[in-house]
Order: C-alpha cells, then structure tokens, then sequence
C-alpha cells in the first residue's frame, strides 16, 4: 500500500526551516512520505536537503519578495510563475494529503500552486506580525497556526489558531560536558553563548571582537558568527571560540551556556525560553527589517522574559558594561521563564495539521 504525503515548505533563514525540522520526526514515525519543496542554494537546501535523507527535496524557482527598489523587482515575479508551475507538476506527481508552509519567499509559489491542485495549506507563523510571504499565502490557506496570540488579530476570523512554540526535541538532550569539549572551553566562568542568527550579525560580532578582552575577564564565549564571518586571528583566544554555524552540536552548545546573547528570531528565543537561558536581546533593527524581532523582544521584555538592548545602542558603550547589567538581572530572568506554560510538542502540532487534509 502507497503510504501517504506530507509536502513541507519554508525557507530563506533558519527560522523558516526548525519548525519543519522539529515536525519530521513525527511525519516519519506515523509513516508518512515526506517530500519538502526549497529554494535551489538557500539555508533549507543546507539544512533539509542534506541533512534529512528520510525527505525527498525538491528545488524550485522563486523571487524574493523586496521592499525597496531593484531591477529583480522586474525579473522575479516571472521566476515565481516558475517556480508556481514546478511546484504544481510537484504536487501531481506526489499527491500530497496537505502542505505545511513554514514562510519565507519560496513557500509563496508552493502556496499558490496548492490552491490550483486543490490541496489544503496549513500556514505557521512565528512572529507577532505575520511575514510578507505568510500574508501573500494567507488567503490561499486554510489556516494559519500563530505562536503569538497578537497575531491573530491579522488572520480572518475561524481561520487561525493559537498553538504556541514548537521547540526541536533534539535541543532538550545536549549535554554541559560534551558542549565545553565541542568548544574548547573548560567552564571555569560562566559561559557567554553568542547568536547572531544564520546569517550572522556585523554589528554584534563588531562588538563582540571590540570588547573580547573585557568580556573575557567574566566570561567564556561561544560565538555563533554567520557564514564567512569568523575572524581567524582569534582562533587562539584562551576561552573564546567562534563557529559560522552549528547544527548537530548545538544541543551541546547551549546545554553549556548559562547566558545567551541573540537576534530576537521568534524560534530562537522560545527555543532559549524553552531551555531557561537568561537572554539579552539585540532584534534586528527596522531599518534593515519590517520590525518583528523588535515586537518579538517588546513582547519578552514586557513579560520580565529578556533584557533588551535597541540595535543602535550597541555601538555606544562597549558591550562588556550591558553584559554587567544583564548579569544581575539573572535570577529573576530564570523565575519569570520558570512560570512559563510548556510549549507545544512536535506530536501535538502534527496532530493539528493534519486535522486539515483532504
């Protein structure tokens, strides 16, 4: 007998690609084919690709949806009436029960191709606002599952569910030890993790390097510094390591760290929340985003969850002095996350999902 499908979409960061990566497990052991539609060079293709041999991937054509001029503005579209027609002849190959969309540009023509198959669509969003590419694939969907029970406010009524975090299993099982050994570190200080999200962050990475001997005097460092950002002239700094990324090896990372440092990426910050690591936030600022890891971290720092620091102060003082700051305010950081209701488990969103096939 034929086993049945899950198509799963998402990508362009990280953050489009964990949820979908916590889920299939679950899709697996229930026996499900799992088929996931990406971008040809994006982080999914990385993460999903090449490091999920139990998923087919499937590559297609897509544009990325800009808010500021360029001539691509002109030429994408017509990439993603591509990419909408690969993702149709998809879909009638597989025959996919439904799709889950996790966001990001590439899911758009996933989306609108699900709509001319006849095949639901069950959308997550992460954010407080949803994302341009959730808003575009909203009416084509079914419903939409928020983490943020703001968010549906900007959802049709009936076609949106509050369903809270959904954290990767993997992330619970890290081990302190095995995480100072994959850093080098002995954890005579307090260890410093530092996230910068995948793609890295020049500002905070800036600040970090600006500061390293301050910091140091306190801390030990695991600095996640995006993809070809590591400085190698720093390789040799006693209590200090730097990776461009981790995957297999952040369970241990974080299972390591008594602080972290990070973008306010909403799965990032409900996987430290999760994980009760006291956190200082940096969201991305809104000149270089629509502004939701600012509401994100607005949204944690009102509920005593994180400090936050506005991206346009880091540069003003050096970063060891916020660190001080941030360090006294630990213990009441960890009661507040202790208070915190449990997050959703990958068993339960499946169960939700599917819910809505055909």
């Amino acid at each position: 007998m034929k086993r049945p499908v899950i198509l799963l979409t998402g990508g362009g960061t990280a953050g489009h690609v964990s949820v979908n990566e916590a889920l299939i497990p679950v899709f697996s052991e229930k026996g499900y084919e799992i088929h996931y539609i990406g971008s040809h060079d994006g982080i999914e293709k990385e993460l999903i690709g090449n490091g999920h041999p139990e998923v087919v991937y499937h590559a297609i054509q897509s544009g990325k949806l800009r808010r500021y001029f360029s001539m691509k503005n002109f030429t994408d579209p017509f990439r993603v009436g591509a990419g909408v027609l690969q993702a149709y002849s998809i879909m009638r190959k597989v025959k996919p029960e439904i799709i889950f969309s996790k966001g990001g540009f590439v899911s758009v023509p996933v989306v609108l191709a699900a709509k001319l198959a006849k095949i639901p669509v069950v959308i997550h969003e992460s954010d407080v606002t949803p994302g341009l590419a959730n808003r575009l694939a909203l009416p084509f969907s079914s419903h939409i599952f928020t983490v943020f029970e703001q968010t549906l406010a900007h959802a049709p009524e009936g076609k949106a569910t509050c369903s809270g975090a959904i954290i990767r299993p993997e992330l619970f099982n890290g081990v302190k030890s095995e995480g100072l050994r994959y850093a080098g570190l002995t954890g005579d200080k307090p260890v410093l993790i530092i996230m910068g999200g995948s793609q890295g962050s020049s500002v905070l990475n800036e600040a970090v390097r600006k500061d390293l001997p301050a910091i140091l005097q306190n801390f030990e460092v695991i600095h996640l510094c995006g993809k070809k950002n590591v400085d190698d002239s720093l390789h040799l700094t006693p209590g200090y390591t730097q990776f461009e990324y981790v995957t297999d090896g952040l369970p241990h990372l974080l299972a390591a760290a008594d602080f972290a440092v990070s973008r306010a990426g909403s799965n990032a910050i409900f996987e430290l929340l999760a994980l009760q690591k006291p956190m200082l936030l940096i969201p991305l600022s809104a000149a270089k985003s629509r502004g939701d890891q600012i509401l994100n971290a607005a949204h944690f720092k009102s509920l005593g969850l994180a400090r936050v620091l506005k991206e346009e102060e880091v540069p003003l003082r050096p970063l060891s002095e916020e660190l001080a700051l941030f360090e006294q305010e630990q213990a009441q950081l960890l009661t507040n996350m202790e208070k915190v209701e449990s997050p959703k488990t990958p068993e339960e969103m499946v169960e939700l999902i599917m819910a809505y096939r055909k």
